[in-house]
């Protein structure tokens, strides 16, 4: 089935450096976060959150999402890539390697 295929479906990777030194800067860096979560975006390191989208089409919707919330000061960056890239990443806990953790399929109803 063409529509599942690993290079359609895809990935959102936003990771960002906010500045937290203020009381405002901290409020800011926390919407930030909880606005990701709302938007079904899950932590995958400190700072690095990514989320499932079913095409690129999906993704760019989210990715208009976050361009409207990101904060006035600090770096952020957004990254899209295939299932397929996902699925070739290495990760490391120590030493040891570990599998990413895989994100269920989401059911679409048309």
């Amino acid at each position: 089935m063409e529509r599942f295929s690993e290079y359609r479906v895809m990935w959102i990777m936003v990771f960002f450096d906010l500045p937290t030194e203020t009381k405002k800067e901290r409020k800011e860096h926390a919407l930030f976060r909880k606005n990701l979560m709302r938007d079904g975006f899950t932590m995958f390191q400190f700072s690095i959150y990514i989320r499932h989208c079913a095409s690129k089409e999906n993704m760019q919707v989210h990715i208009r999402r976050i361009k409207k919330i990101i904060p006035d000061k600090g770096k952020v960056g957004i990254i899209g890539i295939t299932d397929k890239q996902f699925g070739e990443m290495e990760i490391f806990i120590g030493k040891k390697e570990s599998k990413p953790e895989s994100q269920g399929l989401q059911l679409e109803l048309f």
